[in-house]
């Protein structure tokens, strides 16, 4: 697939890990990392390209592991999602979440 270079751009600055094209290969997990980790001028280059509902639908299934408390909530904020749900977690096969100790717990 052909992207344009302001996408690939924004791809680049916070997918780390692969090059920009195995960053968009795969939209939710994407929009995740963007959602967590890009500028609000990112965000701008990126409503280009994506919809409100593709945002939305990254709130309803996240890539677990990604998103930090205060992206979570803000994003789940900004789309009226009110309370806010608990931040997603990763699923590890035969383990309960519930024997797992949160680290991070939320501030009050």
């Amino acid at each position: 697939m052909i992207y344009s270079d302001d996408l690939l751009a924004v791809a680049k600055r916070i997918f780390c890990f692969g090059t920009p094209e195995e960053a968009l290969e795969f939209p939710k997990r994407f929009l995740t990392y963007a959602m967590t980790y890009a500028s609000d001028e990112d965000i701008e280059i990126l409503r280009k390209y994506f919809i409100d509902d593709d945002f939305k639908a990254t709130l309803d299934d996240p890539a677990a592991g990604i998103f930090d408390r205060s992206s979570w909530a803000k994003w789940n904020e900004r789309y009226k999602r009110t309370p806010v749900a608990p931040l997603p977690r990763r699923k590890i096969p035969g383990v309960d979440p519930a024997t797992i100790h949160d680290f991070f717990p939320p501030k009050y």
